[in-house]
């Protein structure tokens, strides 16, 4: 059966006093649990700006968290996961009209891995990333729902340009500003040995893939290297809070699909 670890770090870094990041997850309490329903994780950030963004991020944090074992048993992820981050953006959405929070905005960020059997289905709002590292190397799963990474795929901006650019944190999706939002869904068959990063911008605006790939390659123990992707993202610069969840997977159980439903295929 899958079987993962994981590990996870968040700092505020050098200049800012508060934490705007949240990171949450749902681990199976029992094998039955882990293959009915599986494993979560997510990472937000509160958008920078707004009047908020650490309640944005933790409203929809704790949403998906809490939503996610209640769903019904054997509920196909790729489905399932988009449904929580319409419910989270809703949640966010709502807060904006509470009493307290009237006339304030907010708005966050979410990348989410939900992960059964040999899958791990990503899903994502704005510019929090996965990434997944196998044989050494990581690859970029998510595509930035910012204004200068539409640009880029029109041809009008090339990559380098987007790195210097003022405008490279501009958002055109993010939860909460509207009442609908339309996550990015990605599936990926996982293998043992594979690593997955969900980040904030913190890191990946910071650390290159190549160094991501290199620290999380390490054979030391998960909690370390989280919180070693974090330091040393701080370390180039530490001007955004910055949030690192790293998940190793160590086994997985191979699954075909009939009709909708898995069933596991012979070794």
């Amino acid at each position: 059966m899958l079987d993962v670890v994981f590990g996870q770090a968040s700092d505020p870094g050098k200049i800012r006093t508060n934490n705007e990041d949240t990171m949450g997850a749902f681990i199976p309490a029992s094998r039955s649990q882990a293959r009915s329903h599986g494993y979560l994780f997510v990472v937000a950030d509160g958008v920078g700006g707004m009047d908020l963004g650490e309640v944005a991020s933790s409203t929809a944090v704790r949403i998906v968290t809490e939503e996610f074992p209640k769903a019904q048993s054997g509920a196909m992820l790729i489905s399932l996961l988009p449904r929580l981050i319409q419910a989270a953006n809703a949640a966010v959405h709502d807060q904006t009209l509470a009493q307290e929070f009237r006339g304030r905005k907010m708005a966050t960020t979410m990348v989410a891995c939900a992960m059964r059997h040999d899958q791990a289905i990503i899903s994502h709002v704005g510019d929090s990333r996965c990434y997944l590292v196998r044989g050494g190397v990581a690859k970029q799963i998510t595509q930035d729902h910012t204004w200068v990474n539409e640009q880029r795929k029109l041809g009008l901006i090339s990559q380098e340009e987007i790195a210097a650019s003022d405008a490279r944190h501009v958002l055109i999706r993010s939860l909460g500003p509207e009442m609908f939002v339309s996550p990015d869904t990605t599936a990926v068959t996982v293998q043992p040995g594979d690593h997955l990063i969900l980040c904030s911008d913190g890191l990946h605006d910071e650390l290159p893939p190549t160094e991501m790939a290199r620290i999380v390659s390490q054979q030391k123990n998960i909690e370390e290297v989280a919180h070693e992707l974090v330091a040393r993202a701080v370390e180039v610069d530490g001007n955004d809070n910055t949030t690192a969840q790293v998940i190793r997977v160590r086994a997985v159980e191979q699954v075909g699909m009939y009709r909708g439903r898995p069933y596991r295929l012979s070794s």
